[in-house]
C-alpha cells in the first residue's frame, strides 16, 4: 500500500462525508431504521458510506474493502484491507448530541497501520501520518490543503491519579467496577472513537471497553493512538488487539498510554 498516495485521499474522503453527514444532521427530522442487528442507520449512515466507499475502491481497485453499511463485504476475509465506519456513534447522532465521527483505516497484516477519526459537529480532525505519528489538524477544514497541525502524543500516567474515558452510550456497571480496581482522578465520556482520540492527545490515559464492538468501530481510532504512542490490547491477555478476526468482531480490549499499571 503506498501510504503517501493513501493518506491524503482518506483525509478527504472523511471531510467529503462529514459534509454529507451534517446536511442531514443540521436538517429536519431524519429517518432512524433499525439494521438486522437491531442497531439504528440514518441516511447519513448511508450517504457518508457511498461517498467514502466510491473514492477508496477507485483509487485503490485491487484491496479488500469492508465496511459496516456493506453486508456483502462482511463475508471477505484478509489480513491487509481498508476498513469503514462512516458514521461512528448513531446513538449520539440520531440524540443531535455530536459525539459522533466519520472513521477510515488501513490494516495492514492485522495491524491497523493508518487512520482518520473526524467529529464534523466538534470540528475535530485526527489522522497518521504516512511517514509516521498521528496529527490533529486545526480547522476550519479545506478539502485540497491541510491546515496548521499539532502532532499528538499520550500523556505520561500518573498511576495514582489516572484520567479515564468511557463510553456515552454503552457505560455499564462491569466497566465501572474495573474502572474501580485503578486510582481516578477524574472521569469523562465520549462517544464513539473520539474516546481513542482523547488517549491520544493526552486528554485521558484510559479507556476500557467491556462491551461488544466491530472491527470498523475501533481500526481508525487504533492506528491514530498507536501513532501517538498508544497501545490496544485484548482485555482477556493484553495482546495486541489484532484485526482481520472472523465476523470482524472484537473482543473486550483497553486502550491506554504507555505507564499505565494495567489490572
Amino acid at each position: 500500500m503506498d501510504l503517501a498516495r493513501l493518506q491524503p485521499l482518506m483525509r478527504r474522503l472523511a471531510l467529503d462525508a462529514g459534509d454529507r453527514i451534517m446536511e442531514v444532521y443540521t436538517g429536519p427530522d431524519f429517518e432512524v431504521r433499525a439494521k438486522g442487528d437491531a442497531s439504528p442507520v440514518t441516511e447519513a449512515d448511508e450517504a457518508a458510506d457511498a461517498v467514502i466507499s466510491a473514492g477508496l475502491r477507485a483509487a485503490f481497485p485491487d484491496v479488500p474493502l469492508i465496511t459496516e453499511e456493506q453486508a456483502d463485504s462482511h463475508a471477505l476475509t484478509a489480513r491487509s484491507f481498508l476498513i469503514v465506519d462512516p458514521l461512528d456513534g448513531t446513538k449520539e447522532f440520531v440524540q443531535r448530541r455530536g459525539d459522533f465521527t466519520v472513521n477510515i483505516a488501513y490494516v495492514e497484516n492485522g495491524v491497523p497501520v493508518a487512520g482518520v477519526v473526524y467529529a464534523p459537529a466538534k470540528g475535530r480532525l485526527f489522522y497518521t501520518l504516512a511517514s509516521g505519528g498521528a496529527v490533529e489538524e486545526a480547522g476550519p477544514f479545506d478539502k485540497e490543503t491541510p491546515g496548521p497541525t499539532k502532532a499528538l502524543r499520550v500523556a505520561t500516567p500518573d498511576n495514582a491519579a489516572l484520567m479515564v474515558v468511557a463510553s456515552k452510550s454503552h457505560r455499564d456497571q462491569a466497566t465501572d467496577d474495573y474502572i474501580s480496581h485503578y486510582s481516578v482522578r477524574d472521569m469523562t465520556s465520549a462517544g464513539s472513537s473520539l474516546k481513542f482520540c482523547l488517549v491520544a492527545t493526552g486528554e485521558a490515559d484510559l479507556y476500557p471497553r467491556l462491551g461488544r464492538t466491530m472491527e470498523w468501530d475501533t481500526a481508525a481510532g487504533d492506528a491514530v493512538l498507536r501513532g501517538a504512542g498508544g497501545h490496544v490490547v485484548r482485555f482477556d491477555d493484553h495482546t495486541p488487539l489484532a484485526y482481520g478476526k472472523p465476523g470482524w468482531d472484537n473482543p473486550f480490549f483497553i486502550a491506554y498510554a504507555p505507564g499505565v499499571t494495567l489490572k
